[in-house]
């Protein structure tokens, strides 16, 4: 195999395999409420229409079997250029006897014109995180041809990229740490270490452009936490390059894509984003792509996360809301836990509470659906169903699901099981992982430990928050097994309850 640079990868890093993650943003219900909050038509997501999601850039594919096992009347498809990744993936999937997901090693250059595209379903979603960043033009070009011939009309693309001008104060960096690598090593994790070092020792010297950084401060975060993979993945592909909002929208109308709006749902209230100046210079213009211009000025965006629909039908608000009262959600923490001040990039938000406290008391006795919750009695107002998804949603402190919940399936625990014992270490506990769940159509996001305590709860006759610290921490002094397993202990105790709630562990999983 091949750092980047060389050999069969085109410059693409294929050396190491890329982290496992979960990216709620990715989920159809998301992307759907996306559309909504955009005032464009979504797609029927009830639990008896199947729909066909397609991830390019899939990595080992945990995210795609996450909705495979979330919801099994659904087909996952997801295609990487890595036979490590595919493998890892089907791996993956054979062991949790999972079968509404097919993985596909591909070169996404040339893959729209292959004679096997023609099995391939119309899709009714397609993702790709970050991989827009990452590659050549003719790839880009090929993503596009793809997109052009296997999505639906009507259907949805998310498409996460970094973003200009967020990322200008790191081209440097990059090109440096992309320079000193492939001169240091041949393997990319080594490649980026020696770059790192070199920093390290440029801001040491009072390097001009590297001191003072935000983004260089988050490389050496990284680089300090042994995220390897990611740095190498996220910085030494050869044709890494960020983005302008405009030039992406530009190549993707070759696909008769309209741009929507955010999946990160705050980003779409333009009053918790931008100052009252700058929205005043925004609405002089009716061009969208002007004003997102100025709003990536504006704003601390290194990461842009852009919904298109192919052939957009646009709602009157009234549509829009009638399509918004539908939509049911489920409380993702504890009422006791739900924070309701945050500052956000325009100041500090104060959640209503006369507003959002009797809506978040009726979410924790269960999912509820937005049309029921702005009935609810004493509420101040009920003329706004957009303002209550995107502040629960978007503060992540709520998940739109499908239909209430059930006890978890065989797949759902199988699904969870494996994924447990493939991926948890003690070195990426906090990585963004998810539970799978059974009903609700919606994996539960959580950090990689929640899936290992969940995990061992659906297994384990009885609760034993030591010797699961013994087992992950078996390499580790006393005293930090002790510190893991009162954390463990606070998970059972704080996190267990919703888990069973929301589908993902079993009622009568260890008390």
């Amino acid at each position: 195999m091949s750092g980047a640079g060389a050999g069969w990868g085109d410059g693409y890093v294929t050396d190491i395999t890329y982290l496992p993650g979960y990216y709620p943003h990715q989920s159809p219900l998301h992307l759907n409420l996306a559309c909504l909050l955009g005032g464009a038509a979504g797609l029927d997501l009830t639990p008896e229409h199947p729909i066909s999601y397609l991830e390019l850039g899939c990595g080992r594919g945990f995210g795609a079997l996450a909705l495979a096992a979330s919801n099994p009347h659904w087909h996952i498809t997801g295609i990487d250029f890595s036979p490590a990744h595919i493998a890892a993936a089907r791996e993956l999937a054979a062991e949790a006897a999972i079968a509404n997901a097919t993985f596909i090693e591909a070169d996404l250059s040339d893959f729209a014109e292959a004679s096997r595209i023609d099995t391939l379903l119309e899709a009714d979603v397609v993702t790709l995180h970050g991989l827009w960043s990452w590659v050549s033009n003719a790839v880009r070009s090929g993503i596009v041809r793809l997109i052009d011939r296997k999505l639906r009309p009507g259907g949805i693309a998310y498409v996460s990229y970094n973003a200009l001008p967020g990322w200008q104060q790191a081209i440097g960096m990059q090109r440096l740490l992309h320079e000193v690598g492939r001169r240091s090593a041949t393997r990319s994790d080594r490649q980026v270490e020696a770059g790192v070092e070199v920093v390290r020792t440029l801001i040491e010297a009072g390097a001009y452009q590297l001191s003072d950084n935000p983004l260089v401060r988050t490389l050496l975060s990284h680089a300090d936490h042994g995220q390897i993979a990611y740095l190498a993945h996220e910085y030494m592909n050869a044709h890494w390059r960020p983005c302008f909002h405009a030039d992406v929208v530009r190549d993707l109308a070759a696909a008769k894509l309209d741009w929507i709006g955010s999946a990160a749902l705050l980003e779409n209230f333009s009053p918790l984003m931008y100052s009252e100046q700058a929205r005043t210079i925004m609405a002089r213009f009716d061009d969208p792509g002007v004003r997102e211009l100025i709003k990536d000025m504006c704003a601390v965006r290194c990461l842009r996360q852009d919904v298109f629909v192919r052939g957009a039908r646009r709602l009157t608000a009234t549509e829009r809301d009638a399509a918004l009262g539908e939509v049911m959600l489920a409380l993702r923490c504890h009422p006791d836990q739900f924070s309701w001040e945050m500052d956000v990039p325009a100041g500090h938000m104060a959640i209503e509470r006369p507003f959002f406290g009797p809506i978040v008391a009726a979410l924790s006795d269960g999912p509820r659906r937005v049309s029921d919750l702005l009935a609810l009695p004493d509420l101040p107002r009920r003329d706004n169903p957009g303002e209550l998804v995107g502040i629960l949603v978007g503060t992540d402190q709520a998940l739109p699901i499908i239909a209430p919940p059930r006890e978890p399936d065989a797949i759902v625990r199988r699904f969870n099981r494996a994924a447990a014992a493939r991926f948890v270490r003690p070195d990426n506990f906090n990585t963004s992982m998810a539970l799978a769940s059974s009903g609700t159509g919606a994996p539960l996001p959580c950090p990689m430990l929640d899936l290992f305590v969940a995990a061992r709860m659906q297994e384990c006759e009885r609760l034993d928050p030591e010797g699961w610290a013994k087992l992950l921490g078996r390499d580790q002094p006393d005293t930090e097994q002790q510190r893991l397993a009162a954390f463990i202990q606070r998970l059972i105790d704080d996190r267990a309850p919703l888990w069973r709630r929301l589908g993902a562990l079993s009622a009568a999983a260890a008390p």
